[in-house]
């Protein structure tokens, strides 16, 4: 990676896609989104029209749906759903730069570990916590937050000189761009903390079509979000995650009053009959449960639920 300007391509224009690429692409960074023909169209036509709290700005960047449009990228933010991560690494792969950092802004915790499997390129991890939704096909609606963290997730990674000076180029860069950003020595945690406020909210959010906040209201669901929070500390210490008792219902309750108004992503799937991310989130607890036999009785029930709601999908 360059020290000077930088060709950034954002794959997987959805609403995280879409925030962090407009907000890059604001600071005057070259930068492509990639993404479906439907959004690609709406954007080289109208341009990125961003609905923030802190400001409104219709911002022009490319947008293409060729992955042959990231050859020669600097910094590749990937942000599909991670599902589609496997499919869009070999379809990416041909085009890829030797050099080019590759950073992960997706939900889960085991993307990262497996983009490194598959491609030789620096890998990092980033934790998100940015309440946005796309209102429309061009427009981003920001409720709130937007501070990333980034580090190397795969352990015992040696880090090269380059690979360092790599990391806090994209820190700078996003810094510069008006997105808090930090370097994380533990990434591994930061991704588990997020992975826990993701169990904890998302599929019930999703069956209930509610907020967050709407479900901090309920005295039933709180409980119920206890209990998934035990559960998740059992397999977070079995993975040797130290999160404690404490941490957890503190990262719980700041999702809950810093995002109050936002429904979770699953719930925005649901609501539009896609494919969710379930088997990521809880679905992965109670795997991750089965190989140490350990019981996730409210995780597998969620799971299962929406699963549920999944096969009217299809």
């Amino acid at each position: 990676m360059s020290a000077n300007r930088q060709k950034i391509a954002v794959v997987g224009a959805g609403a995280v896609g879409c925030y962090f690429g407009g907000m890059l692409a604001r600071s005057n960074h070259e930068l492509i989104l990639i993404g479906r023909s439907e959004r690609v169209d709406a954007i080289n036509r109208f341009g990125l029209q961003m609905d923030c709290q802190s400001f409104q700005a219709n911002v022009a960047l490319q947008a293409s749906a060729d992955f042959a449009s990231i050859a020669a990228a600097d910094m590749i933010l990937l942000c599909v759903k991670s599902y589609d991560t496997v499919a869009t690494m070999q379809a990416l792969k041909p085009f890829l730069s030797a050099n080019a950092v590759i950073v992960s802004l997706q939900n889960g915790v085991s993307n990262t570990e497996l983009i490194s499997s598959l491609v030789a390129n620096p890998v990092y991890a980033a934790a998100v916590y940015v309440a946005v939704v796309m209102t429309d096909l061009n427009t981003v609606k920001h409720y709130g937050r937007g501070e990333l963290q980034i580090g190397s997730f795969i352990p015992d990674l040696t880090i090269t000189q380059q690979q360092a000076q790599s990391l806090t180029q994209l820190i700078k860069q996003f810094s510069n761009s008006g997105v808090p950003c930090a370097h994380s020595i533990d990434i591994k945690r930061e991704l588990w903390l997020k992975l826990l406020v993701n169990c904890s909210y998302n599929a019930i959010s999703a069956i209930g079509q509610i907020s967050y906040g709407q479900m901090a209201q309920v005295p039933e669901i709180q409980a119920l979000i206890e209990r998934l929070t035990d559960e998740f500390l059992s397999v977070a210490q079995c993975e040797k995650v130290k999160i404690s008792k404490s941490e957890a219902i503190q990262a719980n309750e700041i999702i809950a009053r810093t995002m109050a108004g936002q429904k979770s992503s699953t719930a925005a799937d649901v609501a539009r009959g896609k494919r969710t991310e379930i088997d990521f989130l809880n679905g992965y607890i109670v795997r991750k449960g089965a190989q140490y036999n350990l019981l996730t009785p409210a995780n597998q029930a969620l799971y299962a639920l929406v699963k549920m709601i999944e096969a009217k999908f299809k």
